[in-house]
């Protein structure tokens, strides 16, 4: 079976894992301290916090934008459910804008109206999380030039798109957002097997985000309420989680970070390969504007005259381990109950069931991708 999407681990990275696993610490050492700096390094984020997953990142940011009880959050629900889950953690309401057709990204006219009723109806977001979905980045500068004006917090869910660009920046940048979420689940860009990022440029967001993290714990004097006992005195200043990313995870993601550009550089090729031999076959591509800024998380394409239940099946049985993404998440039975129904988010609905999301992943070869073409033109034909 060829699946949808695939971790690449070498010697080195088994190498670097054996390291911290003989030495002293396997948590709370120097490789998180030496992986976040990298992530600031290839980025360009002032600061970045490690963590568990993605999930956890987009929790504790939405604590760090002040997300609390009674309050909004805006997102899209072509995600997967963690990007509007973390808003309830809070004990927020969430909301959903639509998503544009072509890009699968928010879509920016939906926004702009649904910004104008939100201030009509004094219950303007204060968070809104957007999703580069499948590695292509949101058009951010205009995003931000939208919500800005409403002081609305950006957040980032860019767990699809590290190694993507954006206006000649690396995203994850932080240029036009208040904080980016990165993931290294391992079919994503890099994998540390489980785990995540807080990327931020601001201080004030780094210090929230990494009391959050830990227990709400600070070992930092000048955020102490009360002078220290000695050295080794802590205190929590907050209520916070364990959210931390061990060493041994960090040593993965610091060795996968460094064949990166590699990575993604395959992924474009995979991409474009893609594009060039089955565009005559009745499918609705992946946009073309600006493509090659996308990291290439996904290759979604949309059925125009199958069924995708039989195409799916017929794939299976092929070997091709196509997959779905997303169901959208105002269908999912939690959020029917809170309200949401079929027919909120048109454009969402009408993408879902078309969606198949076919192979790519950095090892993939070229006979594999030959297989799945060929696989495509022997059933869409």
């Amino acid at each position: 079976m060829i699946p949808y999407g695939k971790h690449s681990i070498d010697d080195a990275d088994v190498e670097s894992v054996v390291d911290v696993l003989r030495n002293q610490f396997l948590t709370q050492g120097s490789v998180v301290p030496r992986f976040e700096q990298a992530l600031c390094d290839y980025t360009g984020a002032n600061y970045a916090i490690a963590v568990n997953s993605a999930t956890s990142g987009l929790h504790i940011a939405c604590l760090a934008a002040g997300v609390g009880q009674g309050d909004l959050v805006w997102t899209v629900a072509n995600s997967f459910v963690a990007s509007a889950n973390c808003a309830r953690f809070c004990g927020a309401d969430v909301d959903f804008v639509d998503i544009n057709p072509l890009t699968r990204n928010i879509d920016i006219a939906c926004l702009e109206q649904k910004l104008r009723q939100a201030q009509q109806n004094n219950r303007l977001p204060k968070v809104l999380i957007v999703v580069h979905f499948a590695g292509l980045s949101c058009d951010m500068q205009l995003i931000r030039q939208l919500t800005q004006s409403y002081g609305i917090v950006l957040i980032e869910d860019a767990a699809h798109a590290l190694g993507g660009d954006y206006l000649g920046q690396k995203i994850g940048s932080c240029q036009f957002s208040d904080m980016t979420v990165l993931s290294f689940h391992p079919v994503k860009s890099i994998t540390s097997a489980e785990g995540g990022a807080v990327l931020t440029n601001k201080a004030e967001y780094a210090t929230s985000v990494s009391l959050f993290a830990k227990h709400g714990i600070t070992r930092d004097p000048a955020l102490m309420v009360s002078p220290s006992d000695g050295p080794w005195y802590y205190q929590q200043i907050e209520l916070g989680y364990n959210y931390r990313l061990s060493d041994v995870h960090a040593a993965l993601g610091l060795s996968q970070l460094q064949k990166l550009d590699q990575f993604i550089g395959q992924r474009r090729l995979l991409a474009e390969r893609y594009r060039q031999t089955i565009a005559t076959l009745p499918l609705l591509l992946p946009s073309e504007e600006s493509y090659m800024s996308s990291a290439w998380h996904l290759y979604m394409v949309e059925l125009t005259q199958h069924d995708r239940l039989s195409v799916y099946q017929q794939l299976h049985n092929k070997g091709i381990g196509v997959n779905v993404h997303y169901i959208p998440i105002h269908l999912q039975p939690y959020y029917q109950n809170l309200g949401f129904r079929k027919g909120y988010l048109p454009n969402t609905e009408h993408y879902y069931q078309q969606a198949l999301t076919l192979p790519l992943f950095p090892s993939m070869t070229e006979e594999e991708q030959t297989t799945v073409i060929a696989a495509l033109n022997e059933v869409l034909l």
